[in-house]
């Protein structure tokens, strides 16, 4: 798992905790000598995840959509740039160059980018897990919600087969050492 794609927020405005365990899973990252693949932003959660993964050694992939490029809003600290068309491009770019997936909290494309790759994986694209980083118990009510999928067997697979959560960094380290 040397390549660790993360989805998460672009906003400054959310609870200082979120940057605090943005800034630990970079650090983390950096450390281990793990590449960070992410949407490129230069706000938010995704410039602090960067930052850390730079300051502790580690590389930074970034995908770049043309309206992110367009807005100047791309980071200063990519080592490599995939620049694509649109989100939808940059989904699958995201996914590929990934090995693992790891959701922190973020928003409507945060949410956008967990649930392609589980419909992806679901019919046969890939064998990719998303690991929830569930801060807070922010995905508490996402995951209620796939675990009732799941018991109205309107999911395919049991949840399992397409995510792991951890509410600890602890937690997420594990799975990400698996």
């Amino acid at each position: 798992m040397e390549k660790i794609g993360v989805f998460c927020s672009a906003s400054d405005k959310i609870d200082d905790i979120y940057f605090e365990k943005a800034r630990e899973l970079g650090a983390w990252m950096g450390r281990q000598g793990k590449t960070l693949v992410y949407g490129g932003s230069n706000q938010g959660l995704m410039e602090c995840l960067a930052k850390a993964v730079k300051e502790n050694g580690g590389r930074v992939f970034g995908v770049v959509p043309t309206k992110l490029e367009e807005n100047g809003r791309v980071s200063k600290l990519l080592d490599v740039t995939f620049h694509t068309c649109n989100l939808s491009d940059r989904k699958d770019t995201l996914l590929n160059e990934s090995d693992v997936l790891v959701a922190l909290p973020g928003g409507i494309g945060t949410f956008d980018e967990v649930f392609h790759v589980m419909a992806s994986r679901a019919i046969g694209y890939h064998s990719k897990k998303v690991i929830f980083y569930n801060i807070n118990g922010y995905y508490d009510a996402l995951l209620s919600i796939l675990d009732g999928l799941e018991a109205a067997h309107f999911a395919r697979h049991p949840m399992s087969h397409y995510l792991e959560a951890a509410s600890t960094f602890d937690e997420l380290v594990n799975l990400l050492n698996k």
